[in-house]
C-alpha cells in the first residue's frame, strides 16, 4: 500500500511518501523530503510555538501536501513531536495540521517516538561490525568507514542495541535486541534546546560548550539506569546530527543517502568533528562540505549530544541509519492496515 508520513519535529519538517508491503515490511522510497523549520525556536524559553515558526511549517506543509495527492496515498500520518508536546499552544496547533492539511496528526509521548524510531532503524538491518562497543577500531586511520558498512537482515544483529535519535527538542534512546525493543526513554536534551540554553557566542565560547556538555551528562546519567546501558554493544544512529557527521566525514556533495546509510562513525571522527565545526563561526559552518547551510546553527549541540551518547554507553563507533522515525511510521501505518 501507498502511504504517507510527516515528521513535525523540533528542527525539521520531513516528508516519506513510500509503497509498504505489510507482509514483508518491505519499504520502497517514492519521494523523501526535509526542510529545516525550527518550529521549536523559542520553545524553552517561552514555553509557547511562535507564529512565524508555525508559518514555516505550515508553508513546508502546503508543498508536501501537493506531492501527497499527486502520489495518491491511500493513508497517511503525521507524527508531532517535542516541541509540539512541550508548548501550551501544541494542540491547537496539532488541530489545524489536521484540519488544514487532512493529516492524521498525532502528538507522540516521547515513549512513542521512542518506539517508532526504534521499528524504523531496525527495518533494514546494520552490520554493526565486530559489535564491540569498547575499544574495537574498525575502519580507516582517521577513525570513519570510509565505505558504507554492508547491510545485513535485521535478525543477523541479535547483540544488545541501543538506538540513538537526536532531535531538536529532545533525545530518544531504545535499547534492544534484533526487532524487539526493551527500555526506552525519551530526554530533554535536543540541538536546538541546548543551542539556545547555551551558545550565545559566534562562534561558541569553550565556556558555552563545556557548560553545554555537561548539561547533557547530567540529562543523560539521569535518564538512563546504569543496568540498561551496561549490556549494550553495539549503537545505530538516526537522524539529522548523525547523516550530518557521516556526510561530512565523507565530504558529500551532493548528499548521498546510500553512502550515509550504514556508515560507521568512530568516537575518534566525532571528537574531530566537534573541534573542527566548534571553532567555526555561523557563517564558516554554512560553507562545510557535507553539511546542509540550515543545520549550521545546530550543528555543535548535536555533535556533542552524539558525543557524550557514545561516552554513555561506552561506544567506539555507531553505525548510521537513514531509516527513522519515517519508516517506523510507514511501517505502523501498513499493519494496521
Amino acid at each position: 500500500m501507498r502511504v504517507a508520513v510527516v515528521d513535525i519535529g523540533t528542527n525539521s519538517t520531513r516528508l516519506l511518501i513510500a509503497d509498504v508491503d505489510p507482509s514483508t515490511g518491505a519499504v520502497v522510497e517514492l519521494v523523501r523530503r526535509s526542510t529545516v523549520t525550527r518550529l521549536g525556536h523559542g520553545v524553552d524559553a517561552t514555553g509557547k510555538l511562535s507564529q512565524d515558526a508555525m508559518q514555516r511549517v505550515f508553508n513546508t506543509l502546503d508543498s508536501y501536501h501537493a506531492d501527497i495527492d499527486q502520489q495518491g496515498a491511500t493513508a497517511n500520518l503525521a507524527v508531532l513531536t517535542s516541541a509540539v508536546r512541550d508548548a501550551a499552544n501544541g494542540p491547537q496547533f496539532a488541530q489545524h495540521v489536521r484540519r488544514h492539511y487532512h493529516l492524521d496528526a498525532r502528538v507522540l509521548a516521547g515513549e512513542e517516538e521512542a518506539q517508532l524510531t526504534f521499528l524504523g532503524a531496525t527495518s533494514s538491518g546494520v552490520d554493526q561490525g565486530d559489535g564491540d562497543g569498547g575499544d574495537g577500531d574498525n575502519g580507516d586511520d582517521d577513525g570513519g568507514d570510509r565505505q558504507p558498512a554492508a547491510l545485513s537482515e535485521p535478525h543477523a544483529a541479535p547483540q544488545p542495541t541501543v538506538v540513538i535519535d537526536i532531535g531538536g527538542g529532545s533525545t530518544e534512546f531504545v535499547v534492544g535486541r534484533g526487532r524487539h525493543a526493551g527500555f526506552h526513554v525519551s530526554l530533554a536534551a535536543g540541538v536546538v534546546r541546548m543551542s539556545e540554553r547555551h551558545i550565545h557566542s559566534d562562534p561558541p565560547a569553550p565556556r558555552e560548550l563545556h557548560e553545554l556538555a555537561l548539561d547533557v551528562r547530567r540529562v543523560l546519567l539521569d535518564g538512563l539506569p546504569p543496568d540498561e546501558r551496561a549490556p549494550v554493544t553495539q549503537g545505530i544512529a538516526v537522524a539529522g546530527t548523525a547523516t550530518s557527521a557521516a556526510a561530512i566525514d565523507q565530504e558529500l556533495d551532493p548528499y548521498d543517502s546510500t553512502r550515509v546509510h550504514g556508515y560507521q562513525l568512530h568516537l575518534s571522527t566525532v571528537e574531530l568533528l566537534l573541534a573542527r565545526l566548534a571553532d567555526m563561526d555561523e557563517a564558516q559552518r554554512r560553507q562545510v562540505v557535507g553539511l546542509h547551510p540550515d543545520r549550521a546553527p545546530t550543528i555543535v549541540a548535536g555533535m556533542i549530544l552524539l558525543h557524550e551518547a557514545m561516552l554513555a554507553f561506552e561506544l567506539s563507533h555507531v553505525t548510521v541509519s537513514e531509516h527513522d522515525i519515517l519508516y517506523g511510521g510507514a511501517l505502523q501505518l501498513a499493519r494496521r492496515r
